[in-house]
Formats: C-alpha cells, structure tokens, sequence
C-alpha cells in the first residue's frame, strides 16, 4: 500500500501542518476514512472563565473554531454537571470545581454548530467522557444550540461491525454530527451513543506510547474485535508537554499509527487523538491514510 510506502520512507521534518478537510472521495462509508482527533480539545489556557488557569495543564493551543478549520474533525470534551449548567472541565472523581473548569458546554456546542452550517459538506465526531448526571442535560444544551439539526442518529449506526452509511450520504441528509458518550445509560435515556458498542481504542497516556504494542485500554474490548466498526488511537503523554509534542506527533505517532493497524486486525485507525495537533506529523499521517 502507498502508506506503508509512505511509513518506510518518511522523512521527519520540523514543525508544521496542514489543513485536510473530510476524505476529498466521499463515496466511501464514514468507517473508511481517518480523522485527527484532539485531545481534551478545551483545555486551553486562552479564554478560560477561571483565573485560575495556571493550576490546570492544557492540552491544545487553538479555540474550538480554529482546530476545526485547521482540518480536526473529532473532538475529545469531558461534560459536568457546574452551576446549573453543563460545564467543560478538566477534574477528577466526577465533580467540577472552580480551578477545573474551562466554561460552558453551549459555547463550544455554538462554535461546532457555526462551522458545521458553513461548512456543508463536513462530518464532526465528538467523545464525550460524560460525568453529567442531570437528566437529559446534555440533550437539552444540544437543542439549544442548534445542534440536533445535524444529528446521526442511533438507529442508523451498524450494530455488529457492520460498514457504517456513505459520507456523501451522511452529507446528503446533512447528518454530520456523530456524538459518542462514556454512559451506557445515556443511548437509552437520550439518544447518544454509547462508545463502547460501537469503537474500540488502545490505552492513552503514557501506557499508548510503548513503540511497538498497541493494546486495548480497560473499557474497549480487544482492538481486533471487529463486532466494533470504529478505531480510535491514542498517541498523547499522560503529562503533556508541549516542548515535545512535535516529536510526539511525528515518527512515533507514524509507528503506532502502524502498529495499532496489526492490532486492529489490519484496520487502520479511523480516529488519531493528539496533543497540539499543529507541532509534528499528525496532518501528513492522516491525509495519507486517506488518500495514500
């Protein structure tokens, strides 16, 4: 294959990126196709409603808005139930505070639902690792933010490792927003799909960085598991650190990118998750993957 051309021979250069769109072939199922997934994508230090933002580690540099223009199409959000609201935060046991939060969920959610109205021919995927407990609070932010106009629904994603639907379909019935959640509960109770029924993905932080092993993290069944459609690789330390995620993001990513192919049952990864997407290789990984 021209990418396994492409993994030999690649030459790691210095910073840089580029802005990929969806697959320029859209006349394949949306499982066909590789998207570069950011990490924690709000943990950014611009713009934080907290003064406090020195306390909490960040994981990206650009606002939601530039990452997708930039050429991300799936973003990781961790959702909390904050002042009467569903907050982005960055905490731990479940339970947002102050110096943990990033802002509102509905500002993030309008910023996603501007770029997809202006951007028509473009599928979001969005991971929520979901501590939100207040009934049908996520369903609420995202009608209020007009997102549910773009919705894909549960009744149309493959149940047993099936393809998914065409991206030119998906585009045609302007059903370009694929939302995931880390609650079970939540597929029954609002429509969102569970995860793990439907994507398998190697373990994150530092224990997804071993050159040459790429093994399931604890919720995913194994990774070549193929009654699941979807694969997500994790390629991020467990501290980030920006100084090295051009090295991270480049000739390692490339390996892992092909080890979790092996893993995976010879699947390539249709999801790469980053830290500081724009430092490193990740854009030249997934165009090839795509067009290779």
């Amino acid at each position: 294959m021209a990418f396994l051309r492409y993994l030999q021979s690649i030459i790691i250069t210095s910073v840089c990126f580029s802005v990929v769109a969806t697959a320029k072939n859209d006349s394949l199922p949306f499982n066909k196709y590789a998207f570069l997934t950011t990490h924690n994508s709000f943990a950014i230090s611009e713009g934080r409603h907290s003064g406090l933002f020195s306390l909490v580690i960040t994981n990206q540099d650009d606002k939601i808005t530039q990452q997708l223009n930039h050429g991300v199409r799936a973003l990781m959000l961790d959702t909390y139930d904050y002042k009467n609201d569903i907050w982005l935060c960055h905490a731990s046991k479940g339970k947002c505070e102050d110096y943990t939060s990033f802002g509102p969920a509905r500002e993030v959610f309008k910023e996603i639902e501007a770029f997809l109205s202006a951007n028509k021919s473009e599928i979001v995927t969005l991971f929520l690792e979901d501590y939100v407990e207040t009934p049908k609070g996520l369903t609420k932010v995202f009608n209020e933010t007009g997102l549910m106009k773009y919705w894909f629904p549960v009744s149309k994603m493959p149940q047993n490792g099936q393809d998914w639907p065409l991206v030119r379909d998906m585009v045609a019935s302007n059903q370009r927003l694929v939302v995931f959640t880390s609650k079970k509960s939540k597929q029954e109770s609002e429509g969102i799909a569970y995860q793990w029924n439907y994507v398998v993905e190697n373990h994150y932080g530092d224990e997804g960085m071993h050159s040459g092993k790429c093994s399931n993290r604890a919720e995913s069944v194994p990774l070549n598991d193929k009654t699941k459609s979807l694969v997500l690789v994790n390629h991020f330390p467990s501290i980030p650190l920006k100084l090295r995620s051009s090295r991270d993001n480049s000739k390692g990513l490339i390996d892992m990118v092909q080890t979790c192919y092996g893993a995976a049952g010879n699947r390539w990864a249709n999801f790469v998750a980053v830290d500081f997407y724009r430092k490193g290789e990740a854009f030249q990984a997934i165009d090839k993957i795509n067009n290779g």
